[in-house]
């Protein structure tokens, strides 16, 4: 991968860092028949919910990419269980988010896209390094999040979904690591 694109790759993930560590704005109120408006969710566990979902879209994206541009069996092989697993994950989180009236992202935010479109320019082994440079950036974040955030989230669904999930993003990020060390020593 050229200087270039290893610096843009990296500005992107810190812009991604600071978009989830900022949160995004969310709807967590729902109306009633009445009109009077209720808060189903406090605001940092529907931050929590974004973030998630946004996070889940992005990874299914990006794991597609991998299935179609990746050349090495591992990395599409690792797109593949991202495809899987976060599809899985947006799927409760999206049954979680219809109780709660939360609105969740229908697709990955702009942060998220720029990133896709980089990979999407890629093929081959430049995919490969520019794909599991940014899996090992977004799972560490990941798996940081989902951490802090089971120890603090108030709703006790949402609470669950961080607990349940957090294992498996560490899976990834260990999948993902084993994939680097590897590639790197060949």
């Amino acid at each position: 991968m050229n200087n270039l694109s290893k610096t843009l790759v990296i500005a992107l993930v810190v812009c991604l860092l600071q978009a989830c560590k900022h949160g995004i704005g969310s709807n967590n109120m729902a109306q009633d028949t009445s009109g009077t408006i209720n808060m189903m969710v406090d605001g940092d566990d529907s931050r929590f919910a974004m973030e998630a979902a946004n996070g889940n879209l992005a990874e299914i994206a990006m794991g597609k990419l991998a299935i179609t541009r990746g050349r090495s069996k591992q990395i599409k092989n690792f797109g593949a269980m991202m495809v899987k697993d976060h599809t899985k994950a947006n799927n409760k989180l999206t049954t979680i988010a219809k109780a709660k009236n939360i609105n969740l992202p229908v697709a990955a935010d702009n942060i998220e896209q720029q990133i896709i479109a980089i990979l999407s320019k890629k093929s081959g082994s430049d995919f490969d390094e520019a794909y599991m440079n940014m899996m090992i950036a977004d799972d560490e974040m990941y798996v940081k999040l989902f951490g802090d955030e089971s120890k603090k989230l108030q709703d006790p669904d949402l609470k669950a979904y961080a607990v349940k999930a957090q294992p498996i993003l560490q899976n990834h990020l260990d999948a993902i690591d084993a994939i680097h060390d590897s590639m790197v020593n060949k």
